[in-house]
């Protein structure tokens, strides 16, 4: 059964194909495979984006956050102009698309900038990062001093499962323990997944995949 599509998703050309979930990615990669240039050794450069307090996962939300059913990921078609391989975030519709190609992408629900804190432009994958630690960059710790300053990859960790690293910028695709914040608007400008969902993307893409956020 087709659902009902936003206002951007029409002009992005996209309409529900699958209402069950995409299987986990296979081993196909159309990008190939290149191993030894997935990984940064240097992370302190970037830094959390979202909310943090001590001794509770990823951390409290400034407002309380309604439950919300979760969001499905889906096979959709998709006519927009973009290349098989590319990642296309909808930050008003509060989506993250993986073109396929043939017209088709795969949609996930995603977490994005809070007022404020959004932003658009196209960048690329330079590194990714399974289980991903933490270093808050200086502005947050001026902003929050209770802020750890390195926090370990593990399942308390804010950055969750898989973190995709965009450019020389703070900006990550990553995923988190806090399920209900996806479909909102909450983080400093990271675009955050559940963890199953960041999971699925991160076997699908390589470094060097291009983003396109707006």
């Amino acid at each position: 059964m087709k659902t009902t599509v936003t206002a951007l998703a029409a002009l992005l050309g996209v309409s529900v194909l699958a209402a069950t979930p995409v299987p986990a990615a296979s081993s196909y990669d159309p990008f190939g495979t290149d191993n030894a240039d997935e990984y940064y050794s240097d992370q302190g450069q970037y830094g959390y984006q979202g909310t943090y307090a001590p001794g509770y996962g990823q951390g409290v939300q400034a407002a309380p956050q309604a439950q919300v059913q979760p969001i499905p990921r889906e096979i959709v078609a998709f006519n927009g102009p973009y290349a098989p391989g590319t990642i296309v975030v909808s930050t008003a519709e509060r989506r993250l698309y993986y073109v396929l190609g043939n017209g088709e992408a795969i949609r996930y629900g995603v977490g994005v900038g809070r007022p404020g804190f959004s932003w658009s432009g196209t960048n690329k994958i330079t590194a990714k990062r399974e289980w991903p630690s933490w270093t808050p960059p200086k502005a947050m710790i001026a902003r929050r001093p209770d802020l750890p300053r390195y926090m370990s990859g593990g399942i308390n960790n804010p950055l969750g499962a898989r973190a995709l690293y965009l450019g020389s910028s703070l900006y990550r695709i990553h995923g988190s323990n806090e399920p209900d914040t996806i479909g909102q608007a909450v983080s400093s400008g990271c675009i955050r997944m559940t963890n199953e969902d960041v999971i699925d993307l991160y076997r699908r893409v390589r470094v060097g995949t291009r983003v396109t956020v707006m």
